[in-house]
C-alpha cells in the first residue's frame, strides 16, 4: 500500500474510532434511560410519587446525553435505539402528568422529535387504563372518570394526525391498540358505575 492510501486509511480509521466510540456511549445510556423510564412507570403505578420523581429528574440527564447528539453525530441521535430510548423517556414524563392531573409536557419541553413523542403520547394514555382500574379498585370514581377523559381527549387528539407512517413512526397502529384499551376501559367504568349504584339501590331497600 502506497503513502497516500496509508495516509487515508489512518484519517478514515481515527474518524471512525471516534464513531465507534460514541456509539457505544450512546447505547449504554439509551439502555439506562430506558431503565429509568420504566423503573418511573413502575413507581407511578405503585403510587410512589415521590420515587417517580426521582427517577424522572435521572431519566432527564440521561435524556440529555443523547439529546446533545442531535448536533454532534446526528447520525447516531437519528439511529433507532435513540428515539426508542427517548420515546421511553416521554412515556414516563407524560404518565406522570396525567395520573397527577398536571399539564402535559410538550414535545418542545422535552426537546424531543415528533414521531417520538406522539407515540410516546399514545402509549402513555394506554398505561392510563392500568391506574384507572387501580382507582376503581379503591372506590376512586371521580379520578378514573377524569382520567378516562383525558384517554379519550388525547385518543381523539392523535386520529387528527393522519400523515404516512414514515413521518409519524407508525402511530396509526398505536392509535389503534389505543382504541381498544379506551374501550375496555370505557366498559370497566361502566360496569363499575352501575354495580355502585345497585349496591346503593339495596342498602337504601334495606333502611
Amino acid at each position: 500500500m502506497n503513502t497516500d492510501l496509508n495516509n487515508l486509511a489512518g484519517d478514515i480509521r481515527a474518524v471512525l474510532d471516534v464513531k465507534d466510540g460514541v456509539r457505544e456511549e450512546a447505547l449504554r445510556a439509551s439502555r439506562e434511560l430506558i431503565r429509568l423510564s420504566a423503573t418511573t412507570v413502575r413507581s407511578i403505578h405503585r403510587h410512589e410519587f415521590e420515587n417517580a420523581q426521582q427517577g424522572l429528574s435521572e431519566a432527564s440527564q440521561r435524556a440529555a446525553e443523547l439529546i446533545a447528539l442531535r448536533q454532534s453525530h446526528p447520525d447516531i441521535y437519528y439511529a433507532g435505539y435513540v428515539q426508542d430510548a427517548l420515546k421511553e423517556y416521554a412515556e414516563a414524563s407524560l404518565l406522570y402528568a396525567l395520573v397527577q392531573s398536571q399539564p402535559l409536557p410538550s414535545f418542545a419541553q422535552l426537546d424531543i422529535e415528533v414521531p417520538a413523542y406522539l407515540n410516546a403520547l399514545c402509549e402513555a394514555a394506554s398505561e392510563c387504563r392500568r391506574h384507572i382500574l387501580d382507582l376503581l379498585r379503591h372506590n376512586d370514581m371521580e379520578k378514573a372518570e377524569k382520567l378516562l377523559v383525558e384517554m379519550d381527549d388525547i385518543y381523539y387528539m392523535l386520529v387528527t394526525f393522519d400523515y404516512p407512517d414514515a413521518l409519524t413512526g407508525g402511530l396509526r397502529r398505536s392509535v389503534d391498540a389505543l382504541r381498544a384499551v379506551l374501550e375496555r376501559t370505557r366498559g370497566d367504568l361502566t360496569i363499575t358505575a352501575i354495580q355502585r349504584e345497585l349496591e346503593e339501590a339495596l342498602k337504601a331497600s334495606q333502611t
